[in-house]
């Protein structure tokens, strides 16, 4: 099964969303989890994942992990060619480095160019930006590329983000 996350932030609070599906090429999620929580951290720059990965991770608790594959979240995983850790990177380490993580990020950070790759879907002349851990880049372009969906952005990452702001 595979998971792909999004937290949308309003007052004090924030709501985080993941839909779980079972093939790439899946249309609607096999099932939705989603959790509000209070007082997040505010967003420090540079610092992002301070502010979301508490709220994946919770978020986490209900779900069985032993069933879990690989990891989608919206964002980066490595910010720089050296390796430094994006949210989805964080998140990789705080499983235990035992599941794989995918970052699909929609705008580019010009930290990194050799651990990402962009890639078009649809008719869009605007990339998205892949990076990933615990999986070959190559192999996580290949996934986001087969994902449903004839737009830039694939129909089930347009789910999650969909939901997270309902």
């Amino acid at each position: 099964m595979i998971l792909a996350f999004d937290t949308h932030y309003f007052d004090d609070k924030a709501k985080t969303v993941a839909v779980q599906f079972e093939n790439w090429t899946d249309e609607v999620p096999h099932q939705v989890y989603s959790e509000i929580l209070s007082d997040i951290q505010p967003y420090e720059s540079g610092e992002f994942y301070k502010r979301e990965l508490p709220c994946i991770v919770s978020l986490l608790k209900q779900v069985d992990l032993t069933f879990i594959d690989i990891i989608v979240v919206d964002g980066f995983v490595v910010l720089d060619d050296e390796g430094a850790l994006g949210l989805g990177g964080y998140l990789y380490d705080a499983l235990d480095q035992k599941i794989p993580v995918i970052g699909v990020a929609k705008n580019n950070f010009a930290k990194i160019d050799t651990l990402k790759i962009p890639i078009q879907r649809g008719d869009s002349k605007k990339p998205l930006y892949i990076t990933a851990k615990g999986i070959s880049l190559q192999q996580a372009v290949s996934y986001i590329q087969d994902m449903h969906g004839e737009f830039r952005f694939p129909t089930l990452l347009k789910e999650v983000d969909r939901l997270g702001r309902e």
